[in-house]
């Protein structure tokens, strides 16, 4: 082309450009709201760097160091997408898939409880023990045969994500590994999911497992899984800082962290309006909790972090926040009408004054997870657990002084790295000596990353590991028959659950204990100074005074009496 063309060619782009520049200047207004979209939209730096890994990269890890890649905001919408969730491990695991929930149904994603149905499945998966993390692999080929039938069939695509703790273990190796999986999220990187799926949805992997020191979904407001229960899980505190040399947790949860007592008190109430009746308060650590959000502490006196006599931590005394005890009162204040439990506690933040708050309080159950995990001290000092088998016994008797009627639970482990025979079987007295009304028993099984698999030998043989955990199962059967019958004749306050899982003529509930109690479905006093004519039936969420009558090392068996409620009954007790 000569120059002379070139130079027309110019002038006739330039006759419409100018016009369209003196339209401008006439439209402010327009010019303003056009320049405020493009400081929400990418940069060219966003244009080259997308365009690059497109090309270059075909899994896109989120890193602190690197620019987050941009997404435009209309993508990150799930246009109706149905997501199918399934949940492994824990109860904050739970809460966790509650908050993922949320998140999406925010995003317009919907929700589908029929797999053939989905265009997304997530998985809430534990990396606590090697079983847990099996059962999350076998699961996942089930899926690549249904994704990759669909994809032969011609079908909607399926986008499968891993989520949780096995997630932030794992990472990439998930999508090397196990190639069907689009999204792998860790416990802090739920927020993102939205951007994670829409970068699966362009053909890429992603991964976000980064770990953070603040994160605590305190502005998310958990969406209940299972709309009819009466029962819920409020999560109020993430992450732990013991260490345990066993333990996975630390390295897939991060450090520990609170979240405010006001935000825990607005989503217990907003609970009690929607009819809840029971709360499960939720932590990794959970009576370490320590709200530290509140400027107004900043002049209030800086006391150390109290532990029970005989305990100690690997890392220093924490100074400063409101603690458990105090989260406690203001909730059982709040909320007189809604049982409170907690878990996972560790047995060093029992001191006195959350001991003697549990005991004040009838709304606060008096029933108590005192994970001991081993009964010798030497296997407790490999552990670094922080206590003697001594110091665990006397927390023991200091909670029984303080809650007379208290029923305890506990975790055990046996064929730790080393463990010897006699030292197992001080495990064994150790559950004779006690009694729980219930426990969680399991072979050890080692996990990569924790100081046991750098400084020990994972040295006791399964066959002898099992061997081990059979006797133990059978030590803990024999001393919950004992404690259970002791309920006999008992009148006991029963929250109804739901149906027995063996009969439809029987309902389930839990005592304060946190036994399982089965009654009769049917009519009962409409409360307890009622006439025998004066009954109503009996529902999920109601309160039962019940006479039990019969027991095993599981369950107990009752006749319910009358309606009644948790000040009425413990008034009258």
């Amino acid at each position: 082309m000569n120059t002379l063309a070139r130079n027309s060619i110019l002038v006739r782009l330039g006759r419409r450009i100018l016009p369209h520049r003196t339209c401008v200047r006439t439209a402010s207004s327009s010019s303003l709201q056009k320049r405020e979209q493009l400081k929400e939209g990418p940069s060219l730096q966003d244009f080259l760097r997308g365009t690059t890994e497109a090309e270059t990269s075909t899994v896109y890890i989120a890193d602190r160091g690197k620019p987050i890649p941009y997404i435009a905001p209309e993508t990150l919408r799930g246009q109706k997408q149905k997501v199918f969730l399934e949940v492994y491990g824990c109860q904050m695991n739970t809460n966790d898939t509650e908050i993922v929930w949320s998140i999406l149904k925010a995003h317009e994603y919907h929700r589908t409880v029929n797999l053939k149905e989905a265009d997304i499945v997530l998985m809430m998966t534990c990396a606590i023990r090697e079983g847990a993390e099996d059962t999350v692999w076998n699961r996942l080929k089930h899926l690549r045969l249904l994704k990759r039938k669909r994809e032969t069939n011609g079908e909607k695509p399926l986008q499968i994500g891993v989520l949780g703790c096995m997630a932030e273990r794992l990472k990439k190796q998930l999508v090397e590994k196990e190639h069907s999986v689009d999204v792998v999220a860790g416990p802090d990187a739920y927020k993102d999911l939205p951007r994670l799926l829409a970068i699966g949805q362009r053909g890429q992997k992603a991964i976000n497992v980064l770990l953070s020191l603040d994160e605590t979904y305190a502005d998310v407001v958990p969406v209940k899984l299972d709309r009819k229960s009466k029962t819920a899980f409020v999560s109020i505190m993430r992450g732990c800082d013991n260490m345990c040399s066993y333990c996975i947790v630390p390295f897939t949860r991060g450090k520990e962290r609170s979240r405010p007592i006001k935000s825990i008190r607005e989503e217990v109430l907003q609970l009690e309006n929607e009819g809840i009746r029971e709360i499960t308060l939720l932590g990794q650590n959970v009576n370490s909790y320590r709200d530290t959000s509140d400027g107004s502490l900043e002049d209030a006196p800086k006391e150390a972090t109290l532990l029970a006599p005989g305990f100690r931590t690997v890392y220093k005394s924490k100074v400063g926040g409101l603690r458990f005890a105090e989260l406690l009162t203001e909730l059982a204040e709040a909320v007189p009408e809604m049982r409170i439990r907690f878990t996972s506690p560790h047995p060093k933040d029992f001191p006195v004054d959350v001991l003697e708050t549990i005991g004040k309080y009838p709304n606060i159950c008096n029933s108590l997870h005192l994970p001991a995990q081993s009964g010798n001290t030497q296997v407790l000092e490999r552990m670094r657990r922080g206590y003697t088998r001594e110091a665990y016994l006397n927390l023991v008797r200091e909670v029984r002084r303080i809650i007379p009627n208290v029923t305890l639970s506990s975790d055990f482990i046996c064929g730790f790295c080393g463990e010897s025979e006699p030292e197992f079987a001080d495990t064994v007295s150790l559950i004779e000596q006690v009694g729980y009304h219930a426990a969680f028993l399991f072979a050890y099984s080692m996990r990569e990353k924790t100081t046991a698999h750098r400084r020990y030998s994972d040295d006791v043989p399964e066959e002898v590991k099992q061997e081990r955990l059979r006797r133990m199962i059978a030590a803990f059967r024999r001393e919950a028959e004992r404690l259970n019958s002791l309920f006999v004749d008992r009148t006991e306050l029963v929250l109804i659950e739901g149906y027995s899982k063996r009969s439809r003529t029987d309902l389930a509930g839990r005592n304060d204990g946190n036994v399982k109690v089965i009654v009769p479905a049917g009519r009962v006093r409409s409360d307890r100074a009622a006439d025998r004519d004066d009954v109503r039936p009996l529902g999920v969420g109601d309160y039962v005074a019940v006479r039990i009558t019969g027991s095993n090392s599981q369950i107990l068996k009752g006749e319910p009496l009358y309606h009644t409620t948790i000040r009425e009954f413990y008034g009258n007790a």
